[in-house]
């Protein structure tokens, strides 16, 4: 039997298949019970940030042993 795989999307650009990076960023930075997720290119549009800044948050993260990331 196949494995479902729930797949999320960008509820702004509707980019498919969000990275676990990305959706890892949504709920350390909306919180871990959001519903609606955004692309990393979205998310920096909504919170007026750049990519870059919040690519290093990542790899900040990950440093720290979050589980949110790969």
């Amino acid at each position: 039997m196949k494995k479902q795989v729930n797949r999320i999307d960008c509820i702004a650009c509707g980019k498919r298949e969000l990275s676990k990076n990305e959706i890892g960023l949504n709920k350390k930075i909306l919180g871990r019970e959001v519903q609606v997720f955004y692309c990393i290119n979205c998310l920096a549009a909504e919170l007026d940030l750049t990519v870059e800044k919040l690519l290093s948050a990542i790899e900040n993260f990950k440093e720290q042993g979050c589980t949110l990331f790969e």
